[in-house]
C-alpha cells in the first residue's frame, strides 16, 4: 500500500513538472519574433513621408506594406528631441533628458531588461547610431541598473563625443553586426534626414529621405537573407521626432509640441504582423514601441509607461 501511494506521488509530481514546462515552452513560443529591429529615421515629418500627396518619397515603405503594417496617427507625448526620443522608444518612458550625449536615460532600456532576463552575452542587443551621442542608450541612471547589462555600441565615428557618420557607414556596420553575432534585438538610428534639415536644405533632406527609404528596404532585405533571422524577425521603423509645421517655423527645427514634431512614423512588419494593413483607430504613441518589442520577445518590464500595439498583431 505504501508503494502505491509513494507511485502517485511521484506520478502526481511529473504530471506537475511536465504541466509546468509545457506551460513556460508555450509562453516562450507565444510568438514567431526570436528577434527586433528598430529602426529610428531621425526626424522627418510625416507630411514628407506617408502623408506626402503620393508617397513619392518611400516607395519602398508603400510596397513593402504588403508584408507589414502602418499605423497614421502615432505620436511621440514627450520632448521631441533626438535623446529624450530615442530614449522613450528604448525604455517606454518619457523623460527631459540632455539632447547632448551626456545625460543617461533614467530607466533602463528593453535591451539591458532582455539581456538580463535573457542571461545572453551582450553582443546579442546592440545599439548601433550615426549620431554619436545616442551611445547613451546602453545604460541609465536607475541604481540598481547602472553600469549592468549593458548593450554593445557601434555609435558615432568612434563613440560619445566623437562625432557624426553618414548613414551608408550605419548601414554598413549593422550588416557587419547582424552577419557576426546576430543579435537578438538591434536598435539603429539613421541621422542624415536630421541634419539636412537643420541645414535647412530642403533638396537634401528630401533626398536623404528617399535615400533612408531605400535603406530600409536593404535592411529587410538583408534580415531575410540571413538564416538567423529569415521569417523569425519583426522589423519596427519609427522616428524619434517630426519637424514643425510650416506654420511654426518649418522643417529646419523641431522640439516643440507642434503637430509636426509630434506626429511620427509606426511601420512594422514580421511573423506575428497583420499584413497589408492601415491602422486608423486607436491611441498609440512612441512609449509603446518599448512594450510591443518585450511583448514579442517575452520580457517582464520594469518603469515602463506603454502599452503593447496588440491592433498590429494578427
Amino acid at each position: 500500500m505504501k508503494k502505491i501511494f509513494m507511485y502517485l506521488i511521484l506520478s502526481f509530481l511529473l504530471f506537475s513538472c511536465n504541466n509546468d514546462t509545457e506551460t513556460q515552452t508555450k509562453t516562450t513560443n507565444k510568438y514567431q519574433t526570436q528577434n527586433v529591429v528598430l529602426l529610428v529615421v531621425d526626424g522627418p515629418r510625416i507630411s514628407e513621408t506617408w502623408e506626402a500627396p503620393a508617397k513619392e518619397n518611400i516607395p519602398n515603405r508603400v510596397n513593402l506594406l504588403s508584408q507589414g503594417v502602418f499605423i497614421n496617427n502615432f505620436k511621440n507625448n514627450g520632448t521631441t528631441n533626438t535623446n529624450p526620443g530615442h530614449s522613450a522608444l528604448c525604455s517606454g518612458v518619457y523623460e527631459n533628458i540632455k539632447n547632448n550625449g551626456t545625460e543617461l536615460p533614467g530607466y533602463p532600456s528593453v535591451m539591458q531588461q532582455w539581456l538580463k532576463y535573457s542571461g545572453a552575452d551582450k553582443n546579442k542587443a546592440w545599439v548601433i547610431a550615426s549620431k554619436d551621442k545616442l551611445e547613451v542608450l546602453n545604460n541609465c541612471k536607475q541604481a540598481d541598473w547602472k553600469d549592468k547589462f549593458q548593450p554593445s555600441v557601434d555609435c558615432g565615428v568612434n563613440g560619445n563625443g566623437s562625432g557624426y557618420r553618414e548613414d551608408a557607414v550605419t548601414v554598413t556596420k549593422t550588416k557587419e553586426v547582424m552577419r557576426n553575432y546576430s543579435p537578438n534585438i538591434i536598435v539603429i538610428n539613421l541621422k542624415d534626414v536630421d541634419s539636412y534639415g537643420h541645414a535647412n536644405n530642403w533638396n537634401e533632406y528630401i533626398k536623404a529621405i528617399k535615400t533612408t527609404d531605400a535603406s530600409i528596404k536593404e535592411i529587410w532585405e538583408y534580415i531575410q537573407s540571413l538564416p538567423a533571422y529569415k521569417d523569425k524577425t519583426t522589423l519596427i521603423v519609427s522616428n524619434d521626432h517630426g519637424r514643425h509645421l510650416d506654420a511654426k517655423g518649418g522643417f529646419s527645427e523641431h522640439g516643440d509640441d507642434c503637430e509636426g514634431c509630434r506626429h511620427i512614423e509606426f511601420f512594422a512588419m514580421g511573423p506575428d504582423f497583420k499584413k497589408n494593413t492601415i491602422i486608423s483607430t486607436g491611441t498609440y504613441e512612441q512609449i509603446d514601441i518599448t512594450s510591443t518589442i518585450a511583448e514579442l520577445l517575452g520580457v517582464p518590464l520594469q518603469y515602463a509607461k506603454g502599452k503593447v500595439i496588440k491592433d498590429a498583431f494578427k
